[in-house]
């Protein structure tokens, strides 16, 4: 398997980012954690057996067990975090899930399945832990996030070294989310996206709080040259020529796509036969049925 991102780096970004949280850095998983609580408040289940696979921050736990929805959380993370008791942790890099199968009835994922080289080996294993009528709930940055920053510096790298480096990691579309979900083997699959746009006052703002976050490249095939403050500078200025609202601040694209599944049970709805309906579409909608030609 080819490895895209190099965990061992990532391991090492995020413990310095979690070393010092910068006041504000973590609005993405704040809004991500908010989203997923008021998903799972309408779910009139309670989990007793939740666990947290790879979420940064302990904050998305928290607010899902605020709902009275679920226990205490257990975690899987790539390294300590604050906030997370050692014994309520297990250490582990982002494309393993070491939860034992049929052992936990609820799943979340804030923000990590981008980061995995088997993303498709990753859901088996969430959809393996799970208990039967067990649930996923996962949030990744989807296809788009950080676009206008991808542009710039591959514009400014292009016109100042008549070539490119990959600095902006690959995010996939919501389309291969859902079928992933399916190859995975959840049942009642449901995919959406929320389009979060940030702004800020330049494209320094936003590296600074990429940062902090521990949100920088990992990919493995990143170039490994220091980047030149000319780039930075021409980059800057074409973000600002190309994505600057009429006050200036720029804006920032993070579309966050959702993802929830359920483990297979015989309690849950099964799609009807093909052929066994008994009221025709065109009676119910009350219009003559037209004959498609051939």
């Amino acid at each position: 398997m080819d490895r895209l991102f190099d965990h061992t780096l990532l391991r090492q970004r995020r413990a310095r980012a979690l070393a010092s949280i910068a006041p504000g850095s973590d609005f993405l998983v704040r809004r991500v954690a908010e989203e997923m609580a008021e998903r799972l408040s309408v779910v009139e289940r309670r989990f007793d057996h939740p666990v947290q696979v790879h979420g940064g921050l302990p904050l998305t736990a928290q607010m899902l067990h605020a709902t009275g929805k679920t226990a205490r959380f257990t975690y899987v993370d790539a390294c300590a975090v604050p906030g997370i008791d050692v014994g309520d942790l297990t250490l582990s890099d982002p494309d393993h899930v070491p939860v034992d199968a049929g052992s936990a009835d609820l799943i979340i994922s804030p923000l990590a399945l981008h980061l995995t080289n088997d993303t498709p080996g990753v859901l088996v294993q969430l959809r393996r832990a799970l208990m039967p009528d067990g649930l996923m709930l996962a949030a990744t940055p989807g296809a788009g996030t950080l676009g206008e920053l991808r542009e710039s510096l591959l514009a400014a790298e292009s016109e100042l070294t008549g070539g490119a480096n990959a600095r902006i990691h690959p995010f996939a579309d919501i389309r291969d989310y859902g079928a992933l979900l399916q190859r995975a083997g959840f049942a009642l699959p449901v995919t959406d996206i929320d389009d979060i746009v940030v702004r800020y006052p330049d494209m320094f703002a936003l590296l600074k709080d990429l940062r902090a976050m521990g949100a920088t490249s990992v990919l493995t095939g990143r170039s490994r040259k220091p980047v030149s403050r000319a780039l930075f500078l021409r980059a800057a200025q074409i973000y600002a020529e190309r994505f600057s609202d009429p006050d200036g601040r720029i804006r920032a694209s993070f579309p966050v796509v959702h993802l929830s599944g359920w483990a297979p049970h015989e309690s849950q709805q099964k799609p009807l036969r093909p052929g066994s309906a008994k009221l025709r579409l065109a009676d119910a909608l009350k219009t003559p049925e037209q004959k498609l030609p051939r």
